[in-house]
């Protein structure tokens, strides 16, 4: 399905239109080596050696699960605390990369059982930064 309508919000920040639903998509990274975030999950695309490799990270569902870094980044802040109750899209931990912002949401409703990050921390990808139950 191709987007109707792409537009750079800001830096690293895409508004993509498909059958008149707005996502937006993060995107960061050198040019050698791009991260983009959308929806859930993470994509990895390595323009340079003439092939695109996708690494998918499958969406957690709303069982218990637990939150990891998309990529490689600076924790900013930790907006939550263990036992808050939280909503699915609310903004748990807010990331910097590459000098883009890039909030850690939660995927669906539910508690804090555990944070596994704090302000200041630099954390690689895929690293748990949250458990949600």
């Amino acid at each position: 399905m191709a987007p109707d309508r792409i537009e750079r919000i800001a830096a690293g920040v895409f508004s993509v239109m498909v059958d008149n639903r707005r996502e937006i998509i993060y995107v960061a990274g050198s040019p050698r080596d791009r991260w983009a975030a959308w929806n859930g999950n993470v994509y990895r695309v390595i323009p340079d050696t003439g092939t695109r490799s996708e690494q998918h990270v499958s969406p957690i569902g709303p069982a218990a699960h637990s939150l990891v870094a998309p990529m490689p980044a600076t924790v900013v802040s930790v907006l939550v605390t263990p036992g808050a109750r939280v909503v699915k899209g609310e903004s748990l931990i807010l990331l910097e990369a590459m000098k883009m912002e890039l909030p850690i949401r939660a995927l669906g409703d539910g508690t804090v059982k555990a944070i596994h990050c704090r302000a200041g921390d630099l954390v690689q990808a895929d690293q748990e930064l949250v458990e949600l139950e």
